[in-house]
């Protein structure tokens, strides 16, 4: 399913990052961070239709020929980021979308922490178990 999940501030700082084991780390940080920019351009307020400014899916925001890389933004402009392979053909728009919404939930309930500053790296192990699920299929 998913090669690497990122969390993305509000201003662009990274707040978590998973990638799946035997993956080039540095290499998914930099797909990662080069999705902020098509982000930017899909919900800049130029680009935006006034029936789509709801809608928190971003969609396939570009794909390689390793991988293929989607967004998602929060109403709290937080910025997730899924990268999958690109060989895997059988993972549709509605199955993305379900792993954005559950990621979303995750983060959601980490954040509802007490004891979590806003803006703050998240380290959680809850928060761990609930990528580990997501990224399984469970």
């Amino acid at each position: 399913m998913a090669v690497s999940i990122a969390v993305i501030g509000k201003d662009n700082a990274p707040l978590y990052m998973w990638v799946s084991s035997g993956r080039d780390e540095l290499n998914l940080q930099f797909l990662s961070h080069t999705a902020l920019d098509i982000i930017q351009e899909k919900v800049s307020p130029a680009t935006k239709t006034p029936s789509d400014s709801r809608e928190l899916y971003l969609g396939l925001l570009y794909a390689s020929e390793e991988y293929k890389i989607y967004g998602y933004m929060t109403n709290t402009k937080i910025k997730l980021v899924i990268i999958t392979d690109a060989s895997n053909t059988t993972l549709r728009d509605n199955e993305i979308r379900m792993m954005f919404r559950r990621l979303h939930n995750a983060y959601t309930a980490a954040v509802c922490n007490p004891f979590y500053s806003p803006g703050d790296p998240l380290v959680s192990r809850k928060f761990d178990t609930s990528i580990g699920a997501l990224v399984s299929g469970n």
